[in-house]
């Protein structure tokens, strides 16, 4: 087989206002750049504790069993059922939207009896439809998406999480938009396990997802009957490597690691609540924007995610139309409807380095000409 000579790759020019990814600063960037180190070294072994230490502190929680798993924010889920949940456990899952309902397939897979809490996609899981699903039962654990991605929606915790406890069940949220975009309090609200993914607010590339396990959590896992599912994933077997010992578990991605430690020191030199004021800021922003183009954020009111916007597409306009023009003409990448909401909305990402007031003007302008252009 011959094969013609292939050119280096150069992409192009985008403006990441989509679901993720998010735009990278340049020094997260040159980050990845740096030459390569053995995954025993001791150089990097020291940022190995650098970004547990930091992690920590965006988590807000002391855990000890907080670190980076090898791979995407799919893999950290799948690391916290494996981990948590045995077959024929009982668990209780929210579900409001796409990421909801890949938690209760996850479930599933482990063996597990899932109990589903439903919401209309675009609305917050409500307490009190949790504690009616807790009525009687006494399940191993309880899980929420905290900001679901795919609507725009902020389920809020602490309540839920209190439920929990006093149904003697582990908690567990999924945070891969919430982290670093607005507060997620695991020591406060009571967290045994979460999960999040590097790509959104920390504004990393995506290929590593942060999780947290509570000395509770991981008391759990490390009695269970049947063995972790997932060699890979087996917090067993990862603490040893990510813990003092540092036994050979896999190689880890090198400059994916030294891309989210300059990440998560970025956060930490902004500072979280001036972070968090910035995305809330940039929301409120776009939201008058779009009342002015008479456009309105679908997710329900008074739980609306800062950093995920889902835009009502109008009657009469062709939502992937739109998407193709702003890709095409203006370089913005905007994210699509999911399920029930395909056709229906667009989600304007302001996660992290993309949640600037001047790229909120900009895809405002843009979708602005846009819409005028189909209106004449």
């Amino acid at each position: 087989m011959s094969l013609r000579p292939i050119a280096a790759f150069t992409p192009p020019s985008r403006l990441l206002l989509g679901p993720g990814p998010s735009m990278a600063a340049p020094s997260v960037l040159e980050a990845m750049s740096r030459p390569l180190l053995g995954h025993l070294d001791p150089a990097f072994v020291e940022i190995m504790e650098e970004i547990k230490d930091m992690l920590r502190a965006v988590f807000r929680t002391e855990n000890r069993m907080t670190f980076p798993v090898s791979g995407t924010g799919s893999a950290s889920m799948e690391f916290c059922f494996d981990n948590l949940v045995e077959p024929g456990d009982e668990v209780v899952i929210g579900v409001n939207g796409v990421f909801g309902g890949r938690m209760a397939e996850v479930a599933s897979r482990c063996g597990a009896h899932v109990i589903r809490v439903e919401a209309p996609w675009g609305h917050i899981i409500e307490p009190a439809q949790i504690a009616a699903a807790l009525d009687g039962r006494r399940p191993k654990l309880v899980a929420v998406v905290h900001a679901e991605t795919s609507t725009g929606a902020l389920t809020p915790i602490p309540e839920i999480a209190r439920l929990a406890r006093e149904a003697g069940a582990l908690m567990l949220i999924d945070t891969v938009t919430s982290l670093a975009g607005c507060p997620v309090e695991l020591d406060e609200w009571g967290i045994d396990a979460v999960y999040s993914g590097t790509q959104k607010c920390l504004s990393c590339p995506p290929g590593l997802a942060p999780v947290s396990l509570s000395d509770r959590a991981l008391a759990v896992a490390t009695s269970r009957t049947h063995k972790v599912q997932s060699w890979y994933l087996d917090v067993n077997l990862l603490a040893s490597y990510w813990g003092a010992e540092r036994v050979y578990h896999h190689t880890a991605p090198v400059s994916m690691n030294y891309a989210l430690h300059e990440a998560l020191r970025l956060v930490l030199e902004e500072g979280l609540e001036a972070r968090f004021a910035r995305h809330e800021r940039n929301h409120h922003r776009l939201r008058a924007g779009l009342a002015e183009l008479g456009l309105e954020i679908a997710s329900q009111p008074g739980h609306q995610l800062w950093q995920l916007n889902s835009v009502t597409v109008p009657d009469g306009v062709d939502e992937a139309a739109v998407r193709g023009r702003l890709l095409r003409d203006f370089g913005i990448e905007i994210g699509a409807g999911l399920g029930p909401l395909r056709g229906k909305v667009w989600r304007i990402g302001l996660m992290g380095e993309s949640s600037t007031a001047d790229n909120v003007d900009i895809v405002l302008n843009a979708l602005g000409q846009i819409l005028s252009e189909n209106a004449a």
